[in-house]
């Protein structure tokens, strides 16, 4: 009956893999983590299990650690996008849930299955899947975007979840398995207990962390809407005026050139000349996102940045919802990193224009000598400070409605986003 336990350890360890790539994030496309995994953890794998066979799961247990756990480390650390906080924590959730699983059916086949090994197969045969299903299900969406939206706070849940999976190796193993030492099996059994409770109130926190970010997002979104409004209105209000006043002007103007005052009609017209200048800048035909740009052309402004602005559209129609928040995001967080520069290197360049059936979004803006962003990269928001990611999911989350694409990284002092959509009423020759 060994052969069962050699399976329902081959089963464990495949699916320790698996629990973990549904929550961790791959600095690899998909297919070549999957290669590099399989080439990694596939030896490993069938050493443990060769070891299991030849010596016992006793002696197994007690170099698990050294035999699995730091080499499997090791590799997904390499292969990760997240290097720190992030990373340990879901790698120590996998792995804990894993040994939590190899523990409780351990122990079950021990005193109910009279040590045949046919009660930990099939309870690891179904509590694994079913474990996966449960992160499919219910934690895998929430878990990602919370690892994209979430810089801070992942360092001491990680700690917990290391701390918690020694705890767990040491007492299911030393200094014999936990089988063998009867007396210590009510407080093991508590450790069991224990610990799904721990691991509720951890993702009850982040749960709220979560909420959170999306309620400022939220907010976000509605002074995005309010700002826009408002310059819409102002921008109605002063062009009715300039039209109200416009009859005046050319009554005054008349009565000069038909009294052939010449030189005092030029005058009066660089007057009015000048009071046009004090209209809103027009950057486009369409409404909405002129308001976009006349709300931060004026912020910009205010921080004394040089600005330039390259808008190459018309008045087709356009889905102006998604480009409000693409343009929103983008130029407050470009804003929020101008404000940590000294004036003199404050700089911005707008750019949007047509590429065949696609809008082309460029934002160029200096920054920190210090940040680096890779291309492909998010750059997460601390509560320290604002440099970029506060946004930059919901800029990606807009452009991918759009069926297009973002991207940001950093170039020569310059932090750039780059963001290409599909546009069906593109009229442009490309650029």
């Amino acid at each position: 009956m060994t052969l069962l336990r050699d399976l329902s350890v081959l089963w464990s360890l495949l699916h320790i893999l698996i629990l973990f790539m549904l929550l961790y994030r791959s600095r690899y496309p998909r297919k070549k983590t999957l290669w590099l995994t399989a080439a990694a953890m596939g030896p490993l794998i069938a050493l443990n299990v060769a070891g299991v066979a030849r010596f016992g799961a006793g002696v197994m247990g007690k170099v698990f650690i050294l035999t699995c756990t730091l080499p499997s480390l090791l590799f997904f650390w390499f292969v990760s996008r997240d290097k720190k906080g992030r990373f340990f924590f879901t790698f120590g959730l996998a792995d804990t849930v894993a040994l939590w699983i190899i523990a409780v059916t351990n122990v079950a086949d021990y005193y109910l299955g009279g040590q045949q090994y046919i009660l930990m197969f099939l309870g690891r045969l179904a509590l694994f899947p079913l474990a996966e299903w449960v992160a499919v299900r219910y934690l895998r969406r929430p878990y990602m975007e919370l690892q994209e939206s979430v810089a801070s706070g992942w360092g001491i849940f990680a700690g917990m979840t290391g701390l918690y999976y020694i705890l767990l190796a040491v007492s299911a193993n030393f200094p014999v398995i936990i089988t063998a030492r009867p007396r210590e099996l009510p407080a093991f059994l508590l450790i069991l207990t224990l610990m799904p409770m721990t691991y509720a109130t951890m993702f009850i926190a982040m749960y709220r962390q979560l909420l959170l970010y999306r309620k400022q997002q939220g907010e976000r979104v509605l002074q995005e809407q309010k700002n826009t409004l408002e310059a819409q209105l102002e921008n109605q209000q002063r062009i009715r005026k300039m039209k109200h006043d416009m009859k005046g002007y050319t009554a005054t103007l008349s009565g000069l050139l038909t009294a052939g005052r010449i030189k005092e009609a030029v005058e009066y017209l660089k007057g009015v000349e000048s009071e046009m200048d004090t209209l809103p800048r027009q950057f486009c035909a369409n409404p909405y996102l002129n308001a976009v740009f006349t709300h931060y052309f004026r912020k910009l402004e205010e921080l004394g940045a040089e600005c330039r602005m390259d808008i190459q559209i018309g008045d087709e129609e356009q889905p102006y919802m998604e480009l409000c928040q693409i343009l929103s995001n983008g130029l407050e967080n470009a804003c929020d990193a101008l404000k940590g520069l000294a004036v003199e290197k404050r700089e911005i360049s707008v750019q949007m224009k047509y590429n065949r059936k696609h809008l082309i979004i460029r934002i160029r803006n200096r920054c920190r000598e210090e940040l680096c962003v890779k291309r492909g990269e998010i750059p997460a928001t601390s509560k320290e400070g604002h440099d970029h990611g506060f946004g930059l999911a919901t800029v990606r989350e807009a452009a991918e409605r759009l069926e297009g694409e973002m991207f940001c990284y950093t170039e020569n002092g310059n932090f750039v986003l780059d963001v290409m959509v599909l546009c069906d009423s593109v009229s442009g020759e490309g650029i």
